[in-house]
């Protein structure tokens, strides 16, 4: 069938609204119509080439929408519900049969190749060329798009379907990293390092697992302000002051737990520094391959934990109807976080979020 499709031709190219075709659905997908998709850090980093996806490439995998069809052994969802695409994994390692699908030894394969994850076929072209995608299962920067039935997860109606496409990615990523990851008992305290979508996803979900000292740091004082509104105890301006030292004195000496939320060396060395001990810092920030950074192995030795948390530790079929049932009770406000575009705009919700004028930026079809 043709579709609109967001394609990036070249490195650091723009999103050119393009008419191409897209497969029927094989019997273990899902056709759906994309009603909206957040715009997320990682698929600007992939369009940078950071990670090497191969060009010219539909991003977008952050889908939420309506099913239109499904393959004859597709058991999940039917047509008319209302869905949310999340990352696709291959359900048969180690990792993915231990329930750790965010670590699944095939991830690269089935998330960044640029084809189905079973056969490497691809599921668009225009004319005789081959246009890559299947981006993270779904590539949802556009009209329809096909999802496999393993990273299609069915979502309430009596929610606003617009708004639940983030879930699938950023959001379950900072909300998944406290609540799945860290799992901080109620009292505890935690610092979170970057206030941009993913660590103001872990902000509230600190202040929902009843942490009661919630430190937002960040160099942007409105996102500081926001933070505080979302559940943030206190706020530190590194910009203006050592944050570690800012979060001794708050909490007496150290935060149980702590979390880098975006992709920074230095502030990672921070997140492990303002621990105390037997603290635990995690890593959600991603980095170029190849990022390095130096850690004092005296203070890893006094009982504190680094380690990487992929996707929130999350089983989206599990975890984001988790998360709406939060929304849904006021205590996970994520659209205050949100700001609407059309597809037309995709461009302008690119710089914006790129220039930190957008929190969330979301795309409407």
């Amino acid at each position: 069938m043709k579709i609109t499709a967001a394609v990036v031709r070249q490195k650091s190219g723009p999103f050119l609204l393009e008419e191409v075709e897209l497969d029927e659905p094989k019997e273990n997908e899902v056709l759906v119509r994309v009603v909206a998709c957040g715009v997320c850090h990682t698929d600007l980093f992939c369009r940078d080439q950071n990670y090497p996806v191969p060009l010219p490439c539909v991003f977008g995998h952050e889908g939420s929408g309506i099913v239109e069809k499904v393959g004859a052994k597709v058991k999940k969802v039917k047509p008319g519900d209302h869905v949310v695409a999340s990352f696709l994994s291959c359900g048969v390692c180690g990792p993915c049969k231990r329930g750790l699908p965010g670590y699944c030894l095939n991830f690269y394969k089935y998330n960044f190749s640029g084809g189905r994850g079973d056969d490497g076929s691809q599921t668009m072209r225009k004319d005789n060329e081959i246009i890559y995608g299947a981006f993270f299962g779904q590539s949802t920067f556009a009209t329809y798009a096909l999802v496999e039935e393993a990273n299609t997860v069915k979502v309430p109606n009596d929610v606003p379907l617009e708004l639940l496409g983030p879930l699938g990615c950023g959001i379950q990523t900072g909300a998944g990293a406290v609540i799945n990851a860290l799992r901080p008992a109620a009292g505890s305290s935690i610092a979170i390092f970057g206030t941009g979508a993913v660590g103001l996803s872990a902000v509230m979900a600190a202040a929902a697992s009843g942490c009661s000292t919630v430190i937002a740091i960040d160099i942007n004082a409105d996102r500081l302000e926001l933070a505080k509104s979302l559940g943030a105890t206190h706020s530190v301006n590194s910009k203006n002051e050592n944050p570690v030292k800012a979060i001794q004195a708050i909490t007496g000496g150290g935060v149980q737990y702590s979390l880098e939320a975006v992709g920074n060396a230095s502030l990672l060395r921070q997140a492990v520094d303002c621990l105390a001990l037997t603290g635990v810092a995690g890593l959600i920030g991603a980095a170029p391959m190849g990022t390095e950074v130096k850690i004092d192995m005296n203070s890893i030795l006094f009982g504190r934990t680094l380690r990487g948390i992929i996707e929130g530790d999350s089983i989206p079929d599990i975890f984001i109807p988790q998360l709406i049932d939060l929304y849904k009770l006021g205590k996970f406000p994520l659209d205050k976080m949100v700001k609407y575009y059309k597809f037309s705009d995709i461009n302008q919700a690119v710089e914006d979020s790129e220039k930190g004028r957008t929190l969330k930026a979301i795309v409407t079809m």
